[in-house]
């Protein structure tokens, strides 16, 4: 016995050699870890560095106040984003209004409610299937169905938007039903504890805690869909819209859309044109992405 323990007293000394080359070995993997992670961000930071700083260097003579309020047109000098912008914001409007309170209703249902069968199961299969399908399906689908079968108006924000809600749900289901995971469960037992319903112990206890992850969740997934093009293109949203849209109802072009339509554009004009949207586009989606980090901060509660 005596042995045996001298020899495992051997082997954990911190002066063994081998005890030391097993630490500089420890200590090269992470060194190298951190390396590989360093180039991986600084390889991320520098293709955005490039695409930011060749966006602005074709694109930041053309970006003026004639340009942020006029229509397409044209004529590339007096072409403008304002209509497509506009017919962005109320293609959101629109997705916004629908996916977000179907999302929510339906993450909590799915994660409160709803009894564990296969059927449910299926369910949360397909959400996450169609989560990771291509976003052209969904134009396809818009096309067939809102076009098609209910005849509704051809590039407007309202199909735009149907389509992007559909497109955009599952994110928001899967993104809701991880936030309703992380509230802790002494919250609902203790408010079950002092009598709460399970209904008030959703409402009034695990769907603040909730909203953070929701709305950061929810936000991203518009951002995506703002950035969206194939799907608005199978609805016809690549129109020559030369007025801005007064509705929903009205024709509209989108900001993805115009800056494919100018790319097109055989004139050199229209290369100016198409950098300037891009940066607006960009502004536009750091803009919601920075509304998502404020609401995660403002509406975190820490317990």
């Amino acid at each position: 016995m005596s042995s045996i323990a001298a020899d495992l007293g051997a082997d954990t000394r911190w002066t063994d050699e081998a005890m030391r080359a097993r630490l500089r070995q420890r200590y090269r993997s992470e060194r190298i870890f951190k390396l590989l992670g360093f180039g991986a961000v600084a390889l991320s930071l520098g293709f955005l560095a490039f695409l930011l700083v060749t966006m602005l260097w074709r694109g930041i003579g053309g970006l003026s106040l004639d340009f942020l309020t006029a229509s397409d047109s044209t004529d590339p000098a007096t072409a403008g984003v304002w209509g497509a912008l506009k017919g962005s914001f109320l293609t959101i409007i629109v997705t916004m209004a629908l996916a977000f309170p179907i999302g929510v209703l339906s993450a909590i249902y799915l994660e409160e409610f709803a009894p564990r069968n296969r059927w449910t199961d299926m369910i949360e299969v397909s959400i996450n299937n169609l989560a990771a399908v291509p976003s052209i399906i969904f134009g396809l689908l818009g096309l067939a169905v809102f076009l098609n079968f209910m005849h509704l108006p051809r590039s407007a924000p309202l199909v735009g938007g149907l389509t992007l809600a559909l497109m955009t749900m599952p994110v928001i289901v899967i993104a809701g039903r991880n936030a309703i995971t992380s509230v802790p469960p002494s919250i609902r037992e203790a408010a079950l504890g002092v009598g709460a319903s399970k209904m008030q112990v959703v409402f009034h206890h695990v769907l603040p805690l909730a909203l953070p992850g929701i709305l950061t969740g929810t936000i991203i997934g518009m951002a995506r869909a703002l950035g969206e093009t194939a799907p608005l293109l199978m609805i016809g949203m690549r129109a020559f819209i030369a007025v801005p849209p007064g509705g929903i109802t009205d024709p509209a072009s989108v900001l993805p859309v115009q800056i494919f339509l100018w790319s097109d554009e055989v004139s050199r004009e229209f290369v100016e044109k198409t950098s300037a949207a891009i940066l607006v586009l960009l502004v536009f989606m750091l803009l919601m992405n920075g509304l998502a980090i404020y609401l995660r901060n403002r509406f975190e509660r820490r317990w």
